[in-house]
């Protein structure tokens, strides 16, 4: 079994700020394949410029790593490149800050190469102003947590390459938004609504993609079209798109975002604009909730701000409760209404209803009549068979009768057709 490094969580608690963080902290460390040994915080009315945190401390730290066998120091805030290597100098172990942290899971999760272009472009940015420091760094121990990505090779760079390395990669990244921009132009064209799924990381964005995929699929089509999905931070980046067919019978397309996260690096959200922007041209936004968080209302309130930087109109939200199968609070209300939605995507309880509520949101009120459409007109009944959800069709000389839904903005082009309301 490979030896997970040993660290050391250190914090320094501002006023007012919120004491998860060195909770989340240490998820965001297992997630890297770390192991917490064990953490300090310290009380203080301001970051130190030189140590981050107090020069005392630091010696304390330093007592711990030799005490501990602390390989990897891990810091809940962005460092500079000077306190990188001044608390380097001062604890003898490696030193890596919350940013890095992330950037590092990014890299090892990320897996197309869209993927990996945007989180190596987001790693150069965050090492150009910290040359010195990360360079003594990765000399230290050579690798491990916070060292994946681009690696020493190309952290040894000088700034004019790795400007060049940034704007190469930019370049690329501009080709791929190209690519997606034409496909974005042609589901507008064919209007094919986009319903964006939006979430603090681990809320079971993936897990409701793969449920709403096999409401749609054969099981093994289903099986081929599934994303990743596990209980971890972060366990998939990519953004992924999925074609489903709502009650209704209108297809829709599901995005997934990648997951949010309190103190986001601003080098990620640059890298990932491109893919996060797709949440700017959705129709609706599902933001998914972890109905268990012990943090819910703080998770809640980052998700919601991040995607108020990313969006610049008014896009309908549909709040989505998950996880109900896990509920352990009986006094936590589940009744589900037009705005807010209960499910459990797992066990996919509540799975027609969230879709039920979708479409309506999407197209509006639908109702299913009978038809009876001639044989001039037969093109219409196999858009019909396409596009809506159709029933007991029948053919005779003279053409098709049919039960079929349409929308209430539809009913007037198809009135001539319709022979009565079917109830049910």
């Amino acid at each position: 079994m490979e030896n997970k490094e040993r660290c050391l969580l250190v914090a320094v608690q501002l006023p007012n700020e919120d004491e998860y963080d060195m909770e989340e902290l240490g998820l965001l460390v297992e997630a890297a394949d770390g192991i917490v040994i064990s953490s300090i915080t310290q009380n203080r009315q301001g970051i130190d410029n030189r140590f981050y945190a107090g020069q005392g401390k630091i010696e304390e730290i330093a007592a711990y790593v030799k005490e501990l066998e602390i390989d990897t120091v891990v810091f809940n805030d962005e460092l500079s490149g000077s306190q990188i290597r001044n608390i380097e100098e001062a604890v003898d172990a490696k030193v890596i800050d919350r940013t890095n942290l992330i950037l590092d899971i990014f890299a090892k999760r990320a897996l197309t190469k869209e993927g990996q272009l945007q989180v190596e472009l987001a790693q150069l940015k965050y090492s150009l102003p910290r040359l010195i420091g990360l360079n003594k760094n990765l000399s230290r121990l050579g690798g491990g947590i916070g060292t994946r990505g681009p690696g020493e090779q190309k952290l040894e760079l000088d700034r004019r390459r790795i400007k060049e390395k940034i704007n190469d990669i930019q370049n690329e990244l501009n080709d791929l938004e190209k690519v997606r921009e034409t496909k974005r132009k042609k589901r507008m064209k064919d209007q094919v609504p986009v319903i964006s799924i939006v979430g603090y990381t681990n809320a079971g964005k993936s897990t409701l993609l793969n449920a709403l995929v096999e409401s749609e699929y054969s099981e093994e089509e289903a099986e081929n079209k599934k994303v990743f999905a596990h209980d971890m931070l972060f366990a998939t980046l990519d953004t992924e798109l999925r074609r489903v067919r709502l009650p209704g019978g209108r297809r829709v397309v599901f995005s997934d975002t990648v997951g949010f996260i309190k103190k986001l690096p601003t080098q990620i959200v640059e890298a990932f604009k491109g893919t996060l922007e797709e949440i700017k041209y959705a129709d609706l936004i599902i933001h998914l909730i972890d109905i268990n968080d012990e943090n819910l209302q703080l998770h809640k309130e980052t998700t919601a701000k991040l995607v108020e930087k990313i969006v610049d109109k008014d896009i309908p939200v549909l709040t989505v409760y998950n996880k109900i199968d896990k509920i352990i609070n009986d006094k936590v209300t589940t009744v589900s209404t037009n705005d807010i939605i209960y499910i459990s995507a797992k066990n996919k309880f509540n799975m027609d209803l969230l879709l039920n509520t979708v479409d309506t949101k999407i197209n509006g009120e639908k109702h299913k009549y009978s038809l009876k459409i001639p044989n001039k007109d037969i093109k219409e009944y196999y858009w019909l068979y396409e596009n809506r959800y159709t029933e007991n069709v029948e053919f005779d000389g003279e053409g098709a009768n049919l039960n079929a839904v349409l929308y209430d903005n539809e009913k007037e082009q198809y009135k001539k057709y319709i022979t009565g309301e079917v109830n049910g």
